[in-house]
C-alpha cells in the first residue's frame, strides 16, 4: 500500500513563500509521476503541477506558472512544491497524489482520477 504523507502547510502572508514536502513510500517511487492538487472550500479539486517519473519534465497550472516550482528527491522518495509570491486565491488545502500509470511520459496528467494515491492533505492559507 502506497502511503504519502504532506508537510509544510501553514499561514503566511501575501507575497510570502512555502515549500511543501510529500515523502512517499510503499512503491517505487522513482517509476511514477508525481502531482500536486489543491481544494479551496466550495471548489473543485484543480490540479497545481505534476512532475514527470524521471523529474525531466515539469507542468503547471496557469494560475501559478512563474511563482510555483515543483521537483522530486528520487533518492529520499519525496516530492516538494516551493511556492513563492503567494496570493490570497492560493489559499486551499493541498494534496500531493501518484500517478496510477508506470513510466507515463504523457500529456494527460491534469485531472485527479489519473492518480490512484493520495496524501492527507496539508492546509495552506495566505492572508492578505
Amino acid at each position: 500500500q502506497v502511503q504519502l504523507v504532506e508537510s509544510g502547510g501553514g499561514l503566511v502572508q501575501a507575497g510570502g513563500s512555502l515549500r511543501l514536502s510529500c515523502a512517499a513510500s510503499g512503491r517505487t517511487f522513482n517509476n511514477y509521476g508525481m502531482g500536486w492538487f489543491r481544494q479551496a472550500p466550495g471548489k473543485e479539486r484543480e490540479f497545481v503541477a505534476r512532475i514527470s517519473w524521471s523529474g525531466g519534465s515539469t507542468y503547471y497550472a496557469d494560475s501559478v506558472k512563474g511563482r510555483f516550482t515543483i521537483s522530486r528527491d528520487n533518492g529520499k522518495n519525496t516530492v516538494y512544491l516551493q511556492m513563492n509570491s503567494l496570493k490570497p486565491e492560493d489559499t486551499a488545502v493541498y494534496y500531493c497524489a501518484a500517478d496510477r500509470r508506470i513510466f507515463y511520459s504523457g500529456s494527460n496528467y491534469g485531472r485527479p482520477d489519473e492518480y490512484n494515491y493520495w496524501g492527507q492533505g496539508t492546509q495552506v492559507t495566505v492572508s492578505s
